[in-house]
């Protein structure tokens, strides 16, 4: 299933969201995505229209959606990041909190690793790095909320939001992404330790 946003978060702008920068329109997003293939997302990309992919339900639902609803086969295509970023679309992934809890690693981890809570994984052709699962809980997420100009990327000008990790999610094994500890973050100029 995907549903359709135009505009993001809460603010002032077209669904809500905020205003777009000048010059650029707000993007439309398909959130969740599921069951989206190369030649929907080639689609998306011509249209300019984003996509939000519910990367926690391959964990959380995978091993049902493959045994007992969609079968195997689509099970291993739902999800599909990989497909995404080659088509070129603009995407992000979320937890669909409170469906499942929100915790933007464990939200990355799923992306990169692609595991069912068997142990399975569905989709080895799907997984994106850690760089690209980090850029789509971060950058991505931000263009898609029209706030890419202030947020999402640590540079000149824009807010100086981040957490503070235990480790370098670059440099640990992908599969130990969940696990990094958040040590605090730094929000609107105030350290907050965890």
């Amino acid at each position: 299933p995907a549903s359709w946003t135009s505009g993001g978060g809460g603010g002032g702008g077209p669904g809500g969201g905020p205003p777009p920068p000048p010059g650029r329109p707000p993007p439309h997003i398909l959130q969740h995505a599921q069951m989206m293939g190369v030649d929907q997302f080639e689609r998306c990309r011509d249209l300019g229209v984003c996509v939000n992919i519910f990367s926690n339900h391959i964990w959380y639902y995978g091993d049902q959606h493959a045994a007992l609803t969609i079968g195997d086969d689509r099970a291993q295509r739902m999800d599909a990041l990989r497909s995404a970023l080659d088509s070129g679309v603009h995407a992000t992934i979320h937890s669909d909190a409170p469906v499942t809890p929100l915790n933007p690693l464990f939200t990355a981890w799923c992306a990169v690793n692609r595991q069912t809570m068997s142990g399975r994984t569905l989709g080895d052709a799907q997984r994106v790095s850690v760089m690209e699962a980090l850029h789509a809980i971060t950058l991505g997420a931000a263009y898609t909320m029209h706030m890419d100009s202030e947020i999402g990327s640590i540079e000149t000008g824009k807010r100086a939001d981040f957490a503070v990790l235990g480790d370098n999610p670059l440099a640990v094994d992908p599969t130990a992404l969940k696990d990094i500890p958040v040590l605090g973050t730094i929000l609107g100029g105030e350290v907050h330790l965890a």
